[in-house]
């Protein structure tokens, strides 16, 4: 039974030094839709440790390959290494908050989507004072799909881990499913941008140069559309 667990062990410190490179190429994702004041060691460090967990909890009878569970993982333990330091001052919170109930009072009264202009004016702001709070949520914001959902910092935190109970499974897939909804109903230009960040993985460079404006452009977009799906979904969820 020893010379078992040895050799058990021995495959899966060879499983984590072949998969290493796989942590580096998902840090290096990551880091390029990130804030500039994440460091790329650190995503690679939070990352070897979801390596690590994912070799000593892969069960091969569950039929996915270990490439496909370990990269879930890793690039989970990297997100939740940036939630658990954020660095967002208690004002950017709180007018992400103020925006997002603004954009839903315009919503319900007018029965479509709330303009720019129209936010601002009801923020009693100029539309460049808007644009800066738009800038300043998107630069202390880290999201992936299955953010997207209720709470105050992120949109889905209720969503339960894998071998959950099946109630909670189906609860989870309920909440995809009106996200999804939430987000085709978006104005076409937050939906394209939405659709560029998290489906074709394109940074807001990458975007800005498809969709022809700035990268900061981009960027107070893709603040608007997360806020009015907050906005949409804190109704719903």
């Amino acid at each position: 039974m020893k010379k078992i667990d040895v050799y058990s062990q021995y495959e899966k410190q060879n499983t984590v030094e072949t998969h290493a490179p796989m942590v580096k190429r998902i840090a290096y994702h990551l880091k390029s839709r990130m804030p500039a004041n994440i460091q790329l060691d650190d995503l690679i460090q939070s990352g070897m440790i979801g390596l690590l967990e994912a070799a000593n909890n892969y069960d091969a009878s569950q039929g996915a390959s270990f490439e496909t569970y370990a990269s879930i993982r890793v690039r989970g333990a990297m997100l939740d290494d940036v939630r658990k330091n954020d660095w967002a001052p208690r004002s950017v919170h709180r007018n992400n908050r103020r925006v997002a109930e603004v954009v839903r009072k315009i919503e319900n009264e007018k029965g479509r989507d709330a303009r720019d202009t129209e936010i601002a004016e009801a923020l009693e702001m100029d539309m460049d004072e808007y644009n800066r709070i738009l800038q300043d949520a998107s630069g202390h914001k880290i999201l992936s799909f299955e953010d997207i959902g209720n709470g105050e910092d992120s949109l889905i935190d209720s969503i339960p881990t894998p071998m959950s109970e099946p109630l909670d499974s189906l609860q989870k897939e309920d909440i995809k499913s009106q996200v999804a909804t939430a987000i085709a109903s978006l104005p076409e230009r937050e939906r394209l941008v939405m659709a560029l960040y998290y489906d074709e993985e394109l940074n807001l460079r990458e975007i800005g140069a498809v969709i022809g404006v700035s990268e900061s452009r981009i960027s107070q977009i893709h603040s608007q559309a997360i806020i009015r799906l907050q906005a949409r979904l804190d109704q719903t969820l």
